[in-house]
């Protein structure tokens, strides 16, 4: 019965938010991923920040190399390829203490898990409501990882650093397990060009968009990967900084939910505007986190924000082909972008602090509207 599922179906968007989640799942773990790596192997901050940057900068790789070579892939079978050799990079990463080849081995488990990402956002882009399906992909990945950020301390302090890993196993298999009931995507009419090349024009949009995703990316994940360590400075325990990132994670589902439900009925030059401005706000205010509420409310809103302004950005990369060859791009500069705000931010830490991040990261997300709502106005 399940094989009958129908493309636009919300169990479909569910299942294909898994597939897209599956290859990155360690960025929805929060700052826990990052945290893991600072307890468990007894490093500094900086060199924590470095594994976790090698893991999403091998995620761009692989996201590009998916964007070249989509349209020559079955896509279903090479998911299955892909999740199998995620699970054994994972296993394997479980039985290394070293922290420089952490670095190699996690760089080459982010490519992997980016071709597979790539794979997953070329077929949602190929649904009759690309925007849609995006919003339940954020719904998916803070569903699953307020689950993780309660979790993985806990499973942390239980069974090592090494547990992190096992998380990512379970999440991979669970993966495999819905993979044959995602139905194939339907041809649908390009909607930029008829002819399969952009325009000058439609290039300049193009980039313009996706330089917006990147500033937002690099911009939220450059603060987020350090939350744990910004609530550690205001002297909250692990379980205690857990316990109010998972709440802000599980608040941070109705952006997500938003998007699902708002759709395109307003456009995209609104939403853009409205979520980029709250968004910097909120991301400023951290500088003033030695305030507990203040740290809570403000995870929790940039959450929302994230949550809420993804969607409309990878929906307006999807308009530019058929074949979702655009939005796996864009899946790749949002992975540059998820890279290099934790290192520019482990760049800074050590010698400037919390404060130079955050103020950065804002100036990032005011710059990255302007962009986004020039992009979304143009191309309407």
């Amino acid at each position: 019965m399940l094989r009958n599922i129908h493309q636009d179906s919300l169990l479909n968007a569910f299942f294909l938010s898994i597939l897209a989640t599956a290859g990155l799942f360690y960025v929805n773990l929060g700052g826990s991923f990052l945290s893991a790596f600072v307890d468990g192997l007894s490093i500094e901050r900086d060199a924590a920040g470095f594994i976790v940057s090698a893991n999403k900068y091998g995620a761009a790789f692989g996201g590009l190399l998916a964007a070249i070579f989509i349209k020559k892939l079955i896509w279903r079978k090479s998911a299955y390829i892909l999740l199998f050799i995620l699970i054994s990079i994972d296993i394997i990463s479980s039985q290394i203490p070293n922290a420089n080849l952490l670095i190699l081995i996690r760089f080459l488990h982010g490519t992997i898990g980016g071709f597979l990402v790539g794979i997953g956002l070329s077929v949602i882009a190929r649904t009759s409501f690309p925007d849609r399906v995006f919003g339940m992909l954020m719904v998916v990945q803070y569903s699953f990882g307020s689950i993780g950020i309660f979790t993985v301390p806990r499973l942390v302090d239980a069974f090592g650093y090494s547990a992190v890993f096992f998380v990512l196993i379970t999440f991979s298999i669970m993966t495999l397990l819905i993979l044959p009931l995602i139905p194939d995507p339907k041809e649908k009419e390009e909607t930029v060009s008829s002819s399969g090349v952009l325009s000058l024009h439609s290039k300049a949009l193009l980039g313009i968009c996706l330089m917006s995703l990147f500033l937002f990316q690099a911009s939220n994940m450059g603060v987020a990967d350090f939350a744990f360590e910004l609530g550690k400075d205001i002297d909250l325990t692990n379980n205690e900084i857990s316990n109010l990132l998972t709440i802000a994670n599980i608040i941070s589902i109705s952006g997500g939910a938003f998007a699902y439900l708002i759709a395109t009925r307003f456009g995209r030059t609104l939403p853009l505007l409205f979520g980029f401005t709250i968004a910097s706000l909120f991301t400023y205010l951290l500088n003033f986190s030695e305030n507990i509420t203040i740290y809570f409310v403000a995870n929790s809103v940039t959450g929302i924000t994230w949550g809420f302004v993804i969607p409309y950005l990878l929906g307006l990369a999807a308009t530019f082909d058929k074949y979702g060859q655009m939005a796996a791009l864009a899946g790749f500069v949002s992975k540059i972008g998820l890279a290099s705000g934790p290192l520019i931010a482990s760049f800074l830490i050590i010698d400037y602090g919390f404060s130079a991040i955050i103020n950065l990261a804002t100036f990032g997300l005011l710059l990255g509207c302007v962009l986004a709502v020039y992009a979304s106005q143009q191309s309407s």
